[in-house]
């Protein structure tokens, strides 16, 4: 049997037409992983041979071979083996495990954070100057390129996003189809179908390789220097690059509501290595006089917890929270929310006064 040699994805000259407008504006450049080659490897099919020794049937291939053999002994060891070939790629590269981590992994990604990265190669202004600071760097970004960048950022990370659904919903029809293949009673259709399934076995692998390829955020390709001319100082050179920022999500043990007061706690997927800072938004759910529509704030926390007082007893409130907007950031298309409800007040009724206990005070918000 021959071998067959690397193919390109199809889905690869689609999804690079996808790109050809940012592409012709000089602003975008196709995303890695589209002219990837690949070989299907795990079957072995390169290496199988008509007249080798039978694979050990399993339980479900040995019922089978109770029946009255349809085909020659020789025809009969070739579908046997094929079968198996068959049954070990979607046991391994196309398991249902294994989709569903890819699926997990998708449904993360589209919580992320996404952000431009400059990195700079050398930046240098001149032999006796130290290297420039990326913080310095922003001083010599031309503001309205760099926002138009930001806009090309984005575009590219949602059509990434779309891709990789579909892709995976590619992986999810090519499993369906193949095993729908191997179940069928008849060997006679599979032999004579077998270059189809070798071709499909080929696609599928490729698929695999492109979205393997595009969870990594690639690079920002673009047409104009993001630099203005800054006289006889030499011009960096820089490259942009996308990055990600695990989601932010709350505790949904920890943050719990009392009589008239929460306690909110958070937390990212990777821990940051520096200190981030947080926006957490609250609102009274259903209010029903115009001043509990005043029960509500936005409030920016420098930590993971925060606690919320003076709230109204059995009331449903909603919380959101997300990461401060930054001058980096392209696109963050999610962001948590929390519903709690708080605990109902003591029973209505005349109850004694305590004497030196202040009276109810304003609502107030305090960080732990």
């Amino acid at each position: 049997m021959a071998t067959r040699g690397p193919r390109r994805c199809a889905l690869g000259a689609q999804s690079a037409a996808w790109f050809s407008p940012l592409r012709e504006a000089g602003q975008v450049g196709a995303p890695r992983g589209w002219t990837m080659s690949f070989q299907v490897t795990g079957l072995g099919l390169n290496k199988m041979k008509l007249d080798g020794p039978p694979s050990f049937p399993d339980q479900e291939e040995a019922e089978e071979a109770d029946d009255p053999q349809l085909l020659e002994p020789e025809a009969w060891r070739t579908y046997m083996e094929r079968r198996t070939a068959l049954r070990g790629f979607l046991t391994s590269d196309l398991s249902p495990r294994l989709l569903r981590r890819h699926h997990a992994r998708t449904e993360l990604l589209k919580k992320c954070s996404y952000y431009i990265e400059i990195l700079p190669k050398h930046l240098a202004l001149g032999d006796q100057n130290p290297l420039l600071l990326p913080t310095a760097t922003f001083q010599l970004i031309d503001p309205w390129k760099f926002q138009r960048m930001k806009k090309v950022g984005a575009a590219q990370t949602k059509i990434q996003l779309l891709l990789l659904t579909d892709l995976l919903e590619q992986l999810d029809r090519g499993r369906a189809e193949l095993g729908a293949l191997l179940g069928s009673p008849d060997p006679r259709p599979f032999l004579a179908g077998w270059g189809l399934v070798e071709r499909r076995l080929a696609d599928l692998a490729a698929v695999m390789d492109s979205f393997l390829a595009m969870t990594v955020p690639g690079r920002l390709h673009m047409k104009h220097r993001l630099v203005s001319d800054v006289g006889a100082t030499k011009i960096p050179h820089i490259r942009l690059m996308l990055s990600t920022k695990m989601p932010v999500m709350f505790d949904r043990k920890e943050s719990v509501a009392h009589q008239d007061w929460v306690s909110l706690r958070w937390f990212a997927t990777i821990q940051p290595v520096a200190p981030e800072q947080f926006e957490l938004r609250f609102k009274l759910l259903d209010p029903r006089t115009q001043q509990e529509c005043t029960q509500c704030g936005i409030i920016p926390v420098a930590a993971c917890t925060f606690d919320i007082h003076n709230l109204m007893p059995n009331r449903s409130y909603k919380f959101t929270v997300k990461r401060a907007d930054s001058y980096t950031l392209v696109y963050e298309p999610w962001r948590d929310s929390l519903t709690l409800q708080t605990r109902p007040g003591p029973p209505k009724g005349p109850t004694p006064s305590r004497p030196g206990k202040p009276g109810p005070s304003l609502t107030t918000l305090s960080e732990r």
